[in-house]
């Protein structure tokens, strides 16, 4: 969670939302198994003013960065850490890349689709739910985003 956060502080500087995201390989694919050896994937963080881009969200770019990279769209044995629980769109692409785990620091209660306003990850109906982990540095990462946005309303 400590790169997510840094990722997070990088969208700081460059006066986008500070939203981090982190995809670390901890899993074999295959056989399920854990890596001896974690390593990061990818890493992201938001860019959406940056770019012009309704799409640019942390967690959309880390999943599309993994997937390139490993050269497959099916992320496996991935965990996916983010500074703020995912939107709706962020956790479709989770559920579509098949990430096992998702971790994220601080509940979002206007945009949140895990847990705050949405249960999606958790929703039988769908065909793939990773398991979830929250809270995970949740103080540091609701933090910069409470900074950010009383920043911007002064």
């Amino acid at each position: 969670m400590n790169l997510a956060l840094e990722q997070s502080k990088a969208a700081l500087i460059s006066d986008e939302v500070p939203i981090g995201a982190v995809i670390v390989q901890e899993r074999d694919p295959v056989n399920r198994e854990p890596l001896e050896k974690p390593y990061v994937v990818s890493q992201g963080h938001n860019t959406r003013e940056r770019d012009h881009n309704p799409v640019g969200h942390a967690e959309l770019l880390a999943i599309w960065e993994a997937s390139r990279k490993l050269q497959k769209w099916r992320l496996s044995g991935c965990t996916l850490y983010v500074t703020i629980e995912p939107c709706l769109m962020c956790a479709g692409a989770i559920i579509l890349s098949r990430i096992d785990k998702v971790v994220y620091g601080a509940k979002d209660p206007k945009g949140g689709a895990v847990h705050s306003l949405f249960e999606t990850l958790s929703d039988a109906r769908l065909n793939h739910r990773p398991e979830v982990v929250t809270g995970v540095c949740e103080k540091e990462c609701s933090q910069i985003l409470k900074e950010f946005f009383a920043k911007k309303r002064n």
